[in-house]
């Protein structure tokens, strides 16, 4: 008795497996079909199932176009069509992407990230006292949360406004009696509370 069923492991490997093999039979079938005009409007209908496939997609910038590429992709780029996109190149497909350009600035603390240096240079360019000394209170008591983040024991005040000094180059100069920040030594033990409070909603 011959054996009716086949197995997708002794079909060909599929170019896209994410459109499933259905949409690459299409595509396969699209490819056999004479009539140029006839094809295309095949290509289209294609390209409309494909979108189906992925509804939430739809909004994303060029989303019609990334599906030309794939269904040229998919095509082995052998579909003779007029696409309505220049779709991308059999020869630039594997190439390798540019090498991408880390930063080399230095973090001196990494608790603190890369963020919280930026915004202490901004403080000297800020000419309004009150609002300067606004900007100052927000870093101080955005440190001291990060800080405490990562140290289950807490921290004082008078090691945030070290740290600060430090990071602005003695620029901003703060004492203890000049600032009270707000206490974060409990943020596991509050954030596991929220969270609770949520699920229960």
């Amino acid at each position: 008795m011959d054996r009716i069923l086949s197995y997708n492991t002794e079909l060909k490997r599929l170019k896209l497996p994410e459109y499933g093999r259905n949409i690459q039979n299409m595509v396969n079938h699209c490819m056999t079909i004479e009539d140029r005009e006839e094809r295309t409007c095949c290509a289209n209908a294609i390209i409309n199932t494909m979108g189906n496939l992925f509804p939430d997609l739809r909004d994303i910038n060029d989303f019609k176009h990334i599906l030309w590429d794939h269904l040229a992709i998919m095509s082995d780029f052998k579909l003779d069509i007029d696409y309505p996109y220049e779709v991308i190149k059999k020869e630039t497909l594997f190439e390798r992407p540019e090498n991408l350009i880390h930063s080399a600035s230095h973090i001196k603390y990494m608790h603190y990230g890369k963020t919280i240096p930026q915004l202490i240079e901004k403080v000297p360019t800020i000419e309004d006292e009150e609002e300067r000394n606004q900007l100052i209170y927000l870093i101080a008591n955005h440190m001291k949360k990060c800080y405490s983040t990562f140290n289950k024991d807490g921290v004082n005040d008078k090691k945030i406004f070290d740290d600060l000094r430090e990071l602005s180059r003695g620029a901003i100069d703060i004492k203890e009696n000049e600032m009270t920040l707000m206490e974060y030594k409990d943020i596991p033990a509050a954030q596991k509370t929220t969270t609770s409070k949520k699920k229960k909603k």
